[in-house]
C-alpha cells in the first residue's frame, strides 16, 4: 500500500524511512513505505534484529531517521508536541515501572501527563490483573507489571496504541488478559493498534493485517488470510529406488527438506506453473499441506534453501530424524 498524503484517515504514513547506525554494514531499517489507516489492527512481525523496535522508536521521535520521513496522526514524527503525544499510547517491551511507587502512585504520576486520563479504565485494568492500589510496583510479578503498564497505557484513551512485544515473558493467563484489553480498545472504530509480537497465535487472533520486516526491508503487507494462502507446502513421496532430485531451484521455492523417499517443499505464491513443475519431479504422490501462521512465517523469513535436521550426524542420538508417513 503506497503512502497517500491526501488521505486524512491515515494514522501512520512512512515514506522511505531509513535508519543506518554507524559501524553497521547494512541499514537497520531500509526505505520503509507503509500506511496504517484509522481503525486498523496491524501486526508488526520479523525476526530479532529485523528493525521493528527501531521503526517504532523512529515513529515516536525517540530515534532520528537517517533518511526518509514519517507522520503520526498527521504530524511529523520528529516534532511531536505534548498534545500529540497525549493521543498515543506506547507500551514498550520489558514493562518498566518505578519500583519505589505503589500501583496507585504510578497511576497518579502518569495521569499528570494526559488530560484525557480515565480513572475508570485504569482501575478496571488494574482489577482485572488482580492488583491493589497499595501494592509496591517493585514487588510485582512480570504479569502484574504488564498489567500495571497496560493500565497506564490505556487510561489516556489513546487514538493510537503502539505495543512493542507486550506479551514477552507472560504466562498464558496474563497474555489472554492483554489480548482482551487490546480488543476492548478497538471496540471504537476510530482507535488504531500497531503491535509487534513473536507470539504468532496472538497476532493471528487479533490482527487485521500483518507487516513483515526482514533485515530492515518490508517483505509483506497483507491480511493474515492472504499470507497463509500464499505460503504453501507440498509433501512428495518417491517410488522405491528413485531418489528425489538434488539441487532443486525454483523462483518460488522457500525451503526444502528431504528424507530417504520423501521431499517437503515450501513455496510462496504457488500457482498452476508451480504445480506443473512439481509434477515433473517424478514423485508417486504429491500432497498439499495447509500451514498455520507460525509455520508459514518461519518458512517465509527463515534461511532459504535445503534444510537438514540439526542433530543429524551426532553420535548417540538416534531416531530423531522426521519422516513422512
Amino acid at each position: 500500500m503506497a503512502p497517500n498524503p491526501n488521505e486524512s484517515e491515515n494514522v501512520l504514513v512512512l515514506r522511505q524511512l531509513t535508519k543506518h547506525f554507524p559501524g553497521k554494514p547494512k541499514p537497520t531499517v531500509d526505505r520503509l513505505d507503509l500506511v496504517v489507516p484509522k481503525g486498523a489492527i496491524y501486526g508488526f512481525l520479523g525476526r530479532n534484529g529485523a528493525g521493528k523496535s527501531t521503526t517504532i522508536r523512529m515513529l515516536l521521535g525517540l530515534v532520528e531517521p537517517t533518511r526518509g520521513s514519517a507522520e503520526i496522526l498527521g504530524h511529523p514524527c520528529d516534532a511531536l508536541t505534548p498534545e500529540v503525544r497525549a493521543r498515543i499510547g506506547y507500551l514498550p517491551e520489558g514493562h518498566h515501572v518505578y519500583g519505589w511507587m505503589t500501583v496507585a502512585e504510578c497511576g497518579k504520576f502518569q495521569s499528570a501527563f494526559f488530560p484525557q486520563w480515565n480513572w475508570k479504565i485504569f482501575n478496571a485494568v488494574v482489577d482485572h490483573f488482580r492488583l491493589t492500589p497499595k501494592m509496591a510496583s517493585g514487588s510485582l510479578s512480570r504479569g502484574q507489571r504488564a498489567g500495571l503498564c497496560l493500565a497506564m497505557t490505556l487510561a489516556p484513551e489513546p487514538e493510537l496504541l503502539i505495543l512493542d512485544d507486550p506479551a514477552l515473558g507472560l504466562d498464558p493467563v496474563a497474555r489472554r488478559s492483554l489480548l482482551e484489553s487490546m480488543l476492548y480498545v478497538t471496540r471504537r472504530s476510530d482507535r488504531t493498534i500497531l503491535f509487534s509480537s513473536h507470539l504468532l497465535s496472538d497476532v493471528e487472533r487479533v490482527a487485521d493485517r500483518i507487516v513483515i520486516l526482514d533485515e530492515g526491508t518490508l517483505r509483506a503487507n497483507c491480511t493474515v488470510e492472504t499470507f497463509r494462502e500464499r505460503i504453501r507446502q507440498y509433501a512428495l513421496r518417491f517410488p522405491e529406488g528413485i531418489a528425489a532430485p538434488a539441487n532443486l531451484a525454483h523462483p518460488t521455492l522457500l525451503q526444502s527438506f528431504r528424507t530417504e523417499r520423501n521431499l517437503v517443499l515450501t513455496l510462496a505464491n504457488a500457482g498452476e506453473a508451480e504445480r506443473q513443475w512439481l509434477a515433473t519431479l517424478g514423485a508417486e504422490r504429491i500432497e498439499e499441506r495447509p500451514l498455520g501462521m507460525e509455520e508459514a512465517f518461519i518458512a517465509y523469513v527463515g534461511d532459504r534453501g535445503e534444510k537438514t535436521f540439526f542433530l543429524d550426524g551426532i553420535s548417540g542420538i538416534e531416531g530423531l530424524s522426521p519422516s513422512i508417513a
